[in-house]
């Protein structure tokens, strides 16, 4: 008679907490990272490569339960099957009481995609667990070509630094944090689909040309963007609401400013603001007051009251005895609030590294999200750049306006839509 594994509990990191109570059908709080290769993927390698890069991962073999008083991870002996893509991009992975896996590989045709939920991890865990998948296929599908040596795999943090909480392990304790103020934002409304479909349109350009603007206006990639996506926005705002400032809320990977290497999520949200009521609307002056915005956000001070505020729901006794069905409705209030003075969301992974053995087999990556508002993804990889627009809305105005401002810029840009009316 064989010995049952015992199980294992793992408590939810301090930015997953808001994810279960608020998670629906109209934001399923899912992400896809896509990797597409030059050659028409093999599910059997997949399915391999799959299963090598979970025991780098088991954290990621879980499923999700409810407490008393907290959600917590389960660890689970269900196994993650390769299926070739078969429903609609980042629909819903996790429901309350199923016992399921929280992430998803799938792929169609050159596509390799992976989804995940965000409670499980944000999005440089779950690209570094994709990049795990994809060193793992390249090498074992085209094993003739390694078969003197293998490239080395990036990413080789042990076991207990990628399940490391380091919102925890970055606390300091500060008990006088600063009062959060509230304020509204201009929101942008349009009609849904019957079905929640997101509207997602894909713009691939050249990181070089993108940069060679950015430098024009003597600012960076991620600045300039930036300023075009609010600037996109503002064309269609009506004059009565330009009394209320466009505010994007822009994830920040805290890695880059505090030690961590963790698998988890370790971000943090900032809010970066353009008022067109006090304002010219002028690309310039956007470029500069989103410049300005950024410079006084991304401090390691602010970034640290945003660790210290989440971390401090953990360490509150109140919240800590109160049941979790009173602590969904808190969470979702709270919510709602915050995202009264939020109008977009905008998120940059950044340059995509891989080992340069791997790189001649693979064409570009992706990423999105499933979005209640409308939002931008992009990555790099070589000279690829990947501006992904998602949308709950029917309309398309917003997205026409970025990518015809970035034509009319001077940069190339192949536009690829699952929105046939574009």
């Amino acid at each position: 008679m064989t010995r049952r594994k015992p199980i294992e509990w793992t408590k939810l990191d301090n930015a997953a907490k808001i994810f279960p109570p608020t998670t629906n059908e109209k934001d399923a709080k899912v992400f896809r990272f896509v990797c597409e290769l030059k050659e028409e993927v093999n599910k059997e390698i997949l399915q391999k490569a799959l299963d090598k890069a979970l025991l780098l991962f088991p954290m990621y073999q879980s499923v999700l339960r409810r407490g008393v008083f907290w959600y917590y991870f389960e660890s689970t002996d269900i196994k993650p099957e390769v299926v070739e893509e078969y429903k609609l991009p980042c629909s819903m992975l996790y429901r309350q009481n199923r016992k399921n896996l929280l992430f998803e590989v799938s792929y169609f045709n050159k596509r390799i995609n992976l989804e995940m939920y965000h409670a499980v991890t944000d999005g440089t865990g779950a690209l570094g667990f994709l990049k795990t998948i994809i060193y793992y296929y390249i090498t074992m599908q085209h094993d003739q070509d390694f078969s003197n040596k293998l490239p080395k795999l990036d990413y080789d943090a042990s076991f207990s630094q990628k399940m490391d909480d380091s919102f925890l392990k970055h606390y300091s304790g500060d008990k006088t944090l600063d009062k959060i103020k509230l304020s509204k934002a201009y929101r942008i409304t349009g009609r849904r689909s019957i079905d929640n479909r997101l509207k997602i349109i894909e713009g691939v350009m050249s990181v070089k040309e993108v940069l060679e603007k950015a430098h024009q206006y003597d600012t960076s990639l991620t600045v300039y963007l930036t300023a075009l996506f609010i600037k996109s926005i503002s064309m269609d705002m009506p004059t009565r609401y330009r009394k209320y400032p466009v505010t994007l809320s822009v994830p920040v990977n805290l890695r880059t400013y505090f030690p961590s290497v963790t698998a988890r999520n370790f971000f943090a949200a900032v809010n970066i603001s353009y008022h067109f009521g006090q304002n010219s609307d002028r690309l310039e002056d956007i470029i500069k007051g989103v410049k300005d915005s950024f410079a006084r956000e991304l401090t390691e001070e602010k970034l640290r009251g945003h660790m210290n505020r989440l971390s401090a729901l953990e360490h509150n006794a109140f919240m800590r005895v109160i049941p979790l069905v009173l602590k969904d409705y808190i969470l979702r209030f709270a919510t709602f609030l915050s995202d009264r003075g939020i109008t977009a969301t905008l998120s940059n992974v950044g340059k995509v590294t891989i080992a340069k053995e791997l790189a001649p087999y693979i064409y570009m990556f992706d990423c999105f999200v499933s979005a209640r508002r409308p939002q931008i993804c992009m990555c790099s990889f070589d000279d690829q750049l990947v501006v992904s627009f998602v949308s709950p809305f029917v309309g398309t105005d917003i997205q026409k306006n970025f990518f015809r401002m970035l034509t009319e810029e001077g940069v190339s840009i192949s536009v690829a839509s699952n929105n046939k009316d574009l």
